[in-house]
């Protein structure tokens, strides 16, 4: 029924409910859905679905990929009816193994049902939707990297224009679009666009799937109303932070590429776009990551700048020289063998990168050094000035703390899975060989 609408129709609902992109840049989805051309001039049109979900902290897509495969599907079909789209191809991470056969087992039972392939669920519109594995590269999840990589080549990406509604996969008009945006498009035409824009605030419609890991008590994925404070979402949902609210040091609130911000603007920010970007930090993929006091700030964004250094695909000499400058200084400061005149050097260094590239990558890679600059170069500075003060192993950052699990559902079933585990009262007696395991001290 849904298709009954017609192209122009679903765009107008689109446009309605006031979506924008979850994939991270936040682009009015309805507005990017009527690029594609209204007319063909004889190459068919295609949607690509960015199933990529390689940011750090990030575990959305694969939810829905697991869960509600089905739900994929069917929005492939609207989002591609609207775009006069010929074909789908939902472009997984190649290490989402399990949810590549969910989906693929999905995609096979459409077929069986006639939901796609010629006259597709009774329409008269005929549309395949095709699975394609990657390899693994973060930078793949650049749309044009992405395209790049389902040519067959390798996913470095393009510079623009021409953009890819106008010349993307195979040279033909293309959409690039995110998992979770192309599945909440049919509940959307459903429900009526005024329905989705009732939650949030103006120009933040909509719910949204939160990922919440790190320093909590009971870490989740969620589906929340846009808008909601950081706070109220961390501890309605997650039992709060570990040791309390006043044990929060920081947050990186939405995925590895935004700044993080310390405990102070964590207290009353919300979580929609523009009101991380009036903060300097941004909603990204909604990926939480909560840092208590046990942290080092140095040490994490360390982390960070050596994963973006690893990911970088070389293109550009900015990304690909810069990323690996900006973790070398950071070693050297995590340890304090700095010198004062290098914090100003390194932040010079992210301004270089930053907006020198061709893709977002640089940008992902220079933003987390610059929060951390921002909100902590003091930690930094004392660092540089105190090396021997700082106690590595009282911030070293174990897979598990030796706290007592309070998650009891997830307590109960492991003790009957695993002898290992013996439930007692509020948490578990943890056996001495799955503590070295974890790096604890039996």
């Amino acid at each position: 029924d849904l298709l009954w609408m017609g192209p122009e129709g679903i765009v107008s609902e689109m446009k309605a409910s006031g979506l924008r992109g979850r994939g991270g840049a936040g682009f009015p989805s309805g507005l990017k859905w009527s690029f594609m051309p209204k007319k063909s001039d004889g190459r068919p049109s295609f949607l690509v679905v960015n199933a990529d979900e390689s940011e750090p902290g990030t575990c959305k897509d694969r939810e829905i990929m697991r869960k509600e495969p089905h739900k994929l599907i069917e929005g492939c079909l609207v989002a591609g009816f609207a775009m006069r789209a010929r074909a789908a191809y939902i472009y997984i991470r190649g290490e989402f193994f399990n949810e590549a056969m969910i989906l693929d087992e999905a995609i096979h039972e459409a077929y069986a049902a006639g939901l796609l392939g010629k006259n597709a669920a009774g329409s008269g519109y005929d549309f395949d939707v095709y699975l394609h594995r990657g390899a693994g590269a973060y930078v793949c999840g650049e749309e044009t990297g992405l395209i790049e990589s389902l040519e067959g080549k390798a996913g470095r990406p393009r510079l623009k224009p021409p953009f890819p509604a106008n010349a993307g996969l195979y040279g033909c008009p293309t959409t690039v679009t995110n998992v979770e945006t192309v599945a909440v498009s049919p509940t959307i035409l459903r429900r009526g666009p005024e329905w989705f824009a009732s939650f949030g605030r103006k120009n933040n419609a909509g719910t949204k799937l939160f990922c919440i890991s790190g320093h909590v008590n009971n870490p989740i994925t969620v589906e929340e109303e846009m808008s909601i404070p950081l706070r109220e979402l961390i501890e309605k949902h997650c039992g709060g932070v570990r040791g309390g609210w006043d044990n929060l040091h920081s947050i990186i609130p939405g995925g590895s590429s935004v700044p993080l911000l310390p405990k102070f603007i964590c207290d009353d920010v919300l979580m929609d776009f523009d009101a991380l970007k009036e903060v300097k930090s941004g909603l990204g993929t909604a990926a939480v990551t909560v840092f208590d006091k046990t942290v080092d700030p140095i040490a994490a964004i360390r982390r960070l700048s050596h994963f973006y250094a690893h990911e970088s695909c070389g293109q550009c000499t900015p990304c690909r020289e810069g990323t690996h400058w900006m973790e070398t200084l950071l070693n050297r400061m995590e340890v304090g063998d700095a010198q004062q005149e290098e914090i100003g050097v390194l932040e010079e260094l992210s301004r270089g990168i930053e907006g020198h590239t061709i893709c977002a990558l640089g940008d992902a890679a220079a933003w987390p050094v610059q929060g951390l600059i921002r909100h902590y170069q003091d930690v930094i500075e004392d660092r540089i000035d105190n090396p021997g003060a700082f106690d590595a192993e009282a911030h070293f950052q174990r897979s598990w703390s030796g706290a007592p699990f309070e998650n009891s559902e997830w307590v109960q079933k492991t003790s009957a899975a695993y002898p290992s585990f013996v439930g007692a009262g509020e948490g578990v007696n943890v056996s001495g060989e799955l503590k070295k395991l974890v790096g604890q001290q039996a």
